[in-house]
């Protein structure tokens, strides 16, 4: 299990920074005009849609001057419940989206046939790095090497 979260993390590291610049752009752009626009409606008794949606408009055309006045007016507490809600729906659709790009098994997106086999050079004892028989991307069979140069080729070789 641990290596779909670490696959998970590694596939979306530039989708976590997406999503926190998408989250703070809602939150100036539509949060802050849609709660001052809800706390300005709902000063009378009762929810007024008309002053709602005329305020919004306004609210919409300037989102930083909106802020200050959310601060002069009192409406912090709306604003900090409605981003919460915002937050919440966001997360879950982020959430979602992370699970489904999780790999579906411990092989996803490592490639067949390279030298993962191997680790701190320990295959260039056996070949070369420059020049000879093929076999992966840097990995070449030397033919001047003395002893088994035998090469099993495992898979296909096809002709169109």
């Amino acid at each position: 299990m641990n290596y779909k979260i670490e696959g998970a993390i590694k596939k979306n590291r530039k989708n976590f920074i997406i999503f926190l610049i998408l989250w703070l752009f809602i939150a100036i752009v539509f949060v802050v005009p849609f709660a001052h626009s809800a706390h300005m409606a709902g000063l009378q008794e009762k929810f007024e849609l008309q002053v709602f949606i005329d305020t919004f408009g306004i609210s919409m055309s300037n989102p930083f001057g909106t802020i200050g006045k959310i601060l002069e007016e009192g409406a912090i507490g709306t604003f900090f419940s409605d981003l919460l809600v915002v937050t919440v729906v966001y997360s879950i659709f982020f959430f979602i989206g992370f699970v489904k790009s999780a790999p579906k098994n411990e092989f996803t997106d490592i490639e067949h046939g390279s030298s993962d086999w191997s680790q701190r050079g320990e295959q260039y004892q056996i070949l070369n790095r420059n020049k000879g028989i093929i076999l992966a991307e840097n990995n070449y069979l030397p033919v001047d090497k003395r002893g088994n140069v035998n090469v099993l080729v495992v898979g296909r070789f096809r002709f169109w």
